[in-house]
């Protein structure tokens, strides 16, 4: 296999009732375990590159370049994403990095603002052959505050697809960024409302906060693509944590980074076991 689509994986996706998982790259070996992991699962997956992950490492191009490389690798098939870009001249550099996915987030703005600046990225991205995701109805703890009280309306979803022409809609339903426990009240039934009004795949985004049973739940409820960061970096770092305390002699990054990438590994395919069943 090699890159693929966002919206071939997400049509293929819906066929089949299923969830696309989608986890944040911070580090190379964020994207080897990702992948190692979704192998094992024999499962797609997203690996994201978020606007902070750029800020990390001062520039797109180091990281992206190392991401795709590890996606062409792949035996399964793997998609590249742009997450959570609020200037578009940031999504402009991603796609012509060859990124075939970018998510623009303008939420924060009014409606008519957010619709206007969206269908500008949308207008640019299609014509270049990349797909869009946005966001709708603020998600939660993006600062990490956690906002339970957020909710997407649906019949404005509908018309928000409608008139940018995304790809795919991040809507909020209970979750929120950043969580470290995983106990978010997730609305399922407007999930489903969602799903039956919007024309295009939804995005759960903050699913670190989420429980196994609610996420297979959110995705048999309408929830396509899901993405979770936190939680995996929580499990990155306990085993780094782990490998450094069991031996204080330790200099070597490759002995204990590769502990974290393992485990990242472990529970990548844990992970999009849940979102399948």
């Amino acid at each position: 296999m090699t890159l693929t689509s966002m919206t071939t994986l997400l049509a293929d996706a819906a066929i089949r009732r299923g969830g696309v998982g989608a986890f944040n790259v911070i580090l190379l070996e964020h994207a080897e375990g990702l992948v190692a992991g979704a192998e094992r699962a024999g499962a797609p997956v997203v690996l994201q590159l978020s606007q902070n992950c750029v800020r990390y490492h001062g520039a797109l191009p180091p990281i992206a370049a190392a991401t795709l490389a590890v996606a062409r690798a792949a035996a399964i098939p793997a998609v590249v994403h742009l997450d959570h870009a609020e200037d578009p001249a940031l999504v402009h550099e991603a796609v012509e990095l060859g990124i075939g996915s970018v998510m623009f987030d303008a939420s924060a703005l009014p409606y008519e603002e957010n619709v206007a600046a969206t269908r500008a990225v949308v207008e640019h991205c299609h014509a270049r052959g990349v797909a869009v995701e946005a966001e709708l109805g603020e998600v939660g703890g993006k600062d990490g505050v956690h906002a339970p009280g957020v909710r997407t309306d649906p019949a404005e979803a509908a018309a928000f697809a409608a008139a940018t022409g995304v790809d795919a809609l991040a809507v909020a339903v209970g979750t929120s960024h950043a969580m470290r426990t995983r106990d978010a009240v997730v609305d399922h039934e407007l999930i489903a409302e969602l799903r039956a009004a919007v024309p295009v795949p939804l995005v759960l985004h903050g699913s670190s906060g989420v429980p196994d049973a609610e996420l297979t739940r959110a995705v048999a409820s309408g929830m396509t693509k899901v993405n979770i960061a936190t939680h995996l970096n929580a499990v990155f770092t306990a085993a780094v944590r782990d490998r450094l305390a069991g031996d204080p002699g330790l200099v070597d990054p490759r002995r204990y980074v590769a502990a974290g990438r393992d485990a990242l590994a472990a529970e990548t395919a844990r992970l999009l076991g849940v979102l399948r069943a």
